[in-house]
C-alpha cells in the first residue's frame, strides 16, 4: 500500500477499477484548510488522462507491473503472435494492444511488453530501430530549403518525414517515440 502522499512520477496504483500511473503531482498545502495532493493520472490500459485530487492519508495498493523483451514473430491477419525467447510461450495480441509499436516492428525483432496479473496490456517498440524505405517522392536537385523534408513509408508502413535527401531503398534511424527521423544509415 503506499499513501497519496508518497506519490513519485511513474508508480502505477491501483484505484478506480483501474491501473493508473502517476503523470505528474503536487502537494498543496493552502494558507486555510488541509493540504491535499494534485495528481494527474493515465490510465494504463486506456490511456486516459485525469486530474484528482486527493487527502495525503488516502492509501492506495502499488501494482506490480512485469516487463518482458518478447520477439515478435508474426500477424495472421488479425491477431499478432509474440513468443516469450525464454519459455517459447506465443502471446497472440489484437491490433489494439499493439498499434503503436507494430509499425516499428519488422519479423523477428524484441519489443518491451508490460504485464498486469500474467495479462498483456501493452507493447512497445525499442527506442530507436533502422528501417527501409520503401515509398517516397523524388527530391529535386536544387531544392534546398533549409529543414524540408518530404512524407515517406517504411518498410512496415510507418509513415514519417524524412528529409529531401532520402531515397527510396534507403536505410533510416527512427525514435520510435516520436516517429521522427534521426539520421541515414
Amino acid at each position: 500500500m503506499i499513501t497519496a502522499s508518497d506519490f513519485k512520477k511513474g508508480i502505477t496504483i491501483s484505484w478506480n477499477n483501474g491501473l493508473w500511473q502517476i503523470v505528474d503531482f503536487q502537494h498543496v498545502k493552502p494558507g486555510k484548510g488541509a493540504a491535499f495532493v494534485r495528481a494527474k493520472l493515465k490510465n494504463i490500459i486506456s490511456g486516459a488522462i485525469r486530474e484528482e485530487t486527493f487527502n495525503p492519508t488516502e492509501k492506495f495498493p502499488l501494482a506490480r507491473i512485469e516487463t518482458k523483451d518478447m520477439q515478435y514473430l508474426y500477424n495472421d491477419g488479425q491477431l499478432y503472435y509474440f513468443m516469450d525467447p525464454e519459455s517459447f510461450e506465443q502471446i497472440p495480441l489484437n491490433y489494439d494492444q499493439v498499434e503503436e509499436a507494430i509499425k516499428y516492428l519488422k519479423e523477428n525483432d524484441f519489443a518491451q511488453m508490460r504485464f498486469y496479473e500474467g495479462k498483456p496490456f501493452e507493447v512497445s517498440a525499442p527506442n530507436f530501430v533502422e528501417l527501409e524505405i520503401t515509398e517516397t517522392e523524388p527530391g529535386f536537385k536544387g531544392d534546398t530549403a533549409q529543414g524540408a523534408t518530404k512524407p515517406a513509408t517504411t518498410e512496415t508502413g510507418a509513415k514519417i518525414n524524412v528529409p529531401l535527401f532520402v531515397e527510396i531503398g534507403d536505410r533510416v534511424k527512427i525514435d520510435t517515440r516520436t516517429g521522427e527521423y534521426l539520421s541515414r544509415v
